[in-house]
């Protein structure tokens, strides 16, 4: 038993009230808020020419947590360093020992790969010495950044534009949005053509299939529609028969266990989520959240990882639950173990679930939404992971007719294994749907009932998304689990980079910084730089290289770099190209450019200071205008009483200066991709953080949605009211304002809702006096709009 005095010090408060629990009264457990000292951000704060060595400060702000800190530990007997178990955690470990004076026999490093109270217990039992090599490689990374960020980025605030920045990864990362983006601009798109031929057995009304065309002995290539024409001329009226059938089970394995690279490109695909909310998320979980009946339990393993590694006893686990909640065939003869590359650290097991018996959908009441989400997908993949393979009973026919073959394939799913837990997200499209294939026998006369040609274009290689530039981060090396989402979050705020849906483009100044970078500082933006430079600080991490010669020899050839890159760009100035739109200013009639100001970005005139148009960035989203068929865009306000920005989508002719064209949609809700399955319309999601369902918004359709079920619902309130005003004062002068029946009436409601609410005394009376009032002029002003008539109604009721 410990003694009651002794400390532990963790990074958050939330992981300290988990532990804390788990370890009882004899033990005192406070946060440090993440990191206490770093390098000061007004200078560069390393003494290069000594050593590279770091003058490292309290943070700004901390005084209060560092005294209290200090006292804890003075009076403590032990101190107990329990940060993340990473590099960083063993950084804020060692920053903690150093600045509050620890001495070395009151010292003590534990570590915790997941928060549970028995691994919390056994790390507490079995404490070791900070380990010097883990902070050397993080000082090594820490200080290289430093003098990186500090020495190159002044220079591009000289030669380009104040503000920026660059990095050794961010720089890497935007170099290759910026390739992807030449490779699709040279891209030569080659004509094809592909045959389908509609079969079917001589025998009548014994059903047909489709087949596409092969080649003869070894696939062709159809370049032209003479090429196309020439193979359907002969086959067109020559005998067809069955060449050959092959009937077999393939098997399907499941996707190895998440690491932290896996699971953000997962997220984004399933859940998307930005790999920094992926990461937010998934620490919380970590941390502990408090689930009925069960306490304080931390859900997940740590989830800053590049091992696929899974401990015996979680794997015995998963087994154990496996058979008794889906039966025995659908564990596999032995368990599975992945094998993690040869570049991992492999410090930790791959991201699981603590504990496989608390099933997502047990404990969803106690999860906010976004953490009900994840927990599925990581707990979803490590029990499918350790499940039997998907059986599927595959079809495959091959029919000919005058030396041509054409083939059609099908499979089934004969058994579903893993696939009933669980189906890795895809980058790539779909494939297309197969057709049933009848039972066929080799040598079958066929019968050729028609073909269908169709010509076809090579496409260009697709732009990143924030999962395909992980994954591209990852297997070139650059670098590390903790690095992938600050990295992309970066590229992002630094406007180097812009969404377009899920894509990534580079934005003309990404373009113009990383071609200086690419001229100037070739080592910098070279990936296989950049990866060799992580295997250096892996190196210095295993205790084999010293993290002052990594310093020292990177720093050398740097400051070359640097001075003759200064004397080269001397006096020169870099001008970043506009960023033309296809919006038209409506005073002048020039094409918009993007510009960035202190909200972001946005459109304005070329012509400044003859034309001084501007307005909000105009962003293209999926579907159709249900009004008049039109584009939907997303655009941006901000209110004149708060200042505040908010965001609504309209349909693109709601500014048209062409008074027939005009349309006054408008709303806060966003339009998504899919069409309503019965009438075709548009479909339509809450906005907001997390999962919302779809609704369908067409009244006479029978999959109508009402307002008050269509999720994250809430009354509206005056703030909103306001912008959605605003919003209609963004559109050009003259413009009818839709909003504002659909506005006077959710007032109406919203006040009526409050008037019931008020006290049961004397004043009743008049309240529902007041009440009855608005409630009638509600309905005068409703009489305009049945449906908002009975919107309102029905949010009054609910209320």
């Amino acid at each position: 038993m410990a003694a009651k005095t002794d400390l532990v010090i963790v990074e958050s408060p939330s992981k300290a009230k988990t532990i804390g629990k788990y370890l009882g009264p004899g033990y005192e457990v406070k946060a440090s808020m993440g990191h206490v000292r770093d390098l000061p951000k007004s200078k560069l704060g390393v003494d290069v020419e000594h050593g590279f060595e770091p003058n490292y400060q309290p943070i700004k702000g901390k005084e209060d947590t560092i005294s209290d800190l200090k006292k804890a530990a003075k009076k403590s007997g032990k101190v107990y360093l329990a940060t993340d178990p990473d590099r960083e955690g063993e950084a804020i470990s060692w920053h903690l020992k150093e600045l509050l004076d620890i001495p070395d026999d009151k010292t003590y490093r534990v570590t915790f790969n997941e928060i549970t109270k028995k691994v919390v217990n056994e790390s507490i039992a079995k404490p070791r010495a900070i380990d010097q090599n883990l902070v050397d490689a993080q000082q090594a990374r820490r200080i290289l950044d430093r003098i990186v960020g500090y020495e190159l980025s002044p220079l591009l605030w000289k030669k380009i534009r104040r503000g920026l920045s660059a990095g050794r990864v961010q720089s890497v990362a935007t170099r290759l949005v910026v390739e992807r983006e030449e490779e699709i601009r040279a891209f030569q798109p080659q004509e094809y053509w592909s045959i389908q031929a509609d079969l079917s057995r001589v025998s009548p009304n014994l059903g047909g299939f489709q087949a596409m065309f092969h080649g003869r002995e070894k696939k062709m290539d159809l370049n032209s529609r003479e090429e196309a024409e020439a193979v359907v001329q002969a086959v067109k009226n020559a005998p067809w028969s069955v060449a050959k059938v092959k009937r077999q089970d393939k098997q399907r394995n499941p996707a190895p266990p998440f690491t932290t690279s896996t699971l953000q490109q997962e997220a984004s695909r399933k859940l998307n989520m930005t790999p920094a909310r992926t990461m937010s998320i998934a620490q919380q979980l970590y941390e502990g959240v408090d689930i009925t009946g069960e306490g304080t339990v931390g859900l997940i393993t740590y989830m800053r990882t590049d091992s696929l590694r899974l401990s015996e006893e979680a794997i015995a686990a998963a087994k154990g639950f496996i058979e008794s909640r889906y039966g025995q065939e659908y564990y596999p003869p032995k368990a599975r173990h992945y094998k993690t590359k040869g570049t991992a650290q492999d410090a930790h097991e791959a991201i699981r679930p603590s504990d496989v018996t608390l099933v997502p959908e047990d404990i969803k009441k106690d999860l906010t939404t976004e953490q009900f989400r994840l927990y599925k997908l990581i707990w979803s993949r490590f029990l499918a992971c350790q499940m039997a393979s998907a059986v599927y009973d595959s079809v495959s026919i091959e029919a000919q007719s005058a030396g041509y073959s054409f083939r059609a394939s099908r499979s089934e799913l004969k058994f579903s294994g893993f696939t009933a837990v669980y189906e890795e997200g895809r980058d790539d499209e779909e494939e297309a749907p197969q057709s049933p294939l009848p039972d066929l026998k080799e040598g079958e006369p066929l019968e050729l009932k028609g073909t269908k040609e169709e010509q076809h274009f090579t496409q260009p290689p697709a732009r990143y998304s924030e999962a395909t530039l992980i994954r591209a981060l990852e297997e070139k090396g650059i670098g590390r689990p903790s690095t992938y989402a600050p990295t992309i979050s970066t590229i992002l705020n630094r406007e180097y980079v812009v969404k377009e849906g899920r894509a990534l483009r580079p934005t003309p100044l990404g373009e113009v910084v990383t071609g200086l970078m690419k001229d100037k500082f070739q080592d910098i933006v070279d990936p296989t730089f950049t990866a060799q430079m992580e295997e250096e600080l892996d190196k210095v991490e295993e205790g084999t290289t010293n993290w002052k010669k990594v310093l020292s020899d990177f720093y050398g050839e740097f400051e070359a770099e640097l001075h003759k890159a200064e004397q080269e760009l001397d006096g020169e100035r870099i001008k970043v190209p506009d960023e033309v739109s296809e919006e038209i200013c409506p005073q002048c009639g020039r094409n918009l450019v993007i510009k960035s100001g202190r909200f972001g970005r946005f459109l304005a005139c070329p012509g400044w200071p003859e034309c001084d148009f501007t307005m909000p960035l105009v962003v293209e989203m999926p579907g159709k205008c249900p009004k008049c068929g039109g584009r939907l865009l997303k655009r941006t306000g901000k209110s004149k009483k708060t200042g505040k920005q908010y965001t609504y989508y309209c349909c693109e002719n709601l500014s048209s200066k062409d008074e027939s064209k005009r349309c006054d949609f408008m709303t806060w809700d966003v339009p998504v991709k899919d069409n309503c399955p019965v009438c075709g319309w548009t479909m339509f999601k809450k906005s907001g953080r997390g999962f919302k369902k779809p609704f369908c918004i067409n009244e006479a359709c029978s999959n109508f949605t009402p307002e008050e079920k269509r999720g994250g619902w809430r009354k509206k309130t005056e703030a909103s009211v306001e912008g959605g005003e605003a919003a209609g004062e963004t559109a050009a002068a003259g413009e009818k304002k839709p909003t504002a029946k659909k506005t006077a009436a959710k007032k109406t409601a919203s006040k009526t809702s409050t008037a019931k609410k008020t006290t049961k005394t004397a004043a009743k009376k008049t309240a529902s006096a007041k009440t009855a009032k608005k409630t009638t002029a509600a309905k005068s002003t409703a009489k305009k709009s049945t449906a908002v008539k009975k919107t309102a109604a029905k949010k009054a009721e609910k209320e």
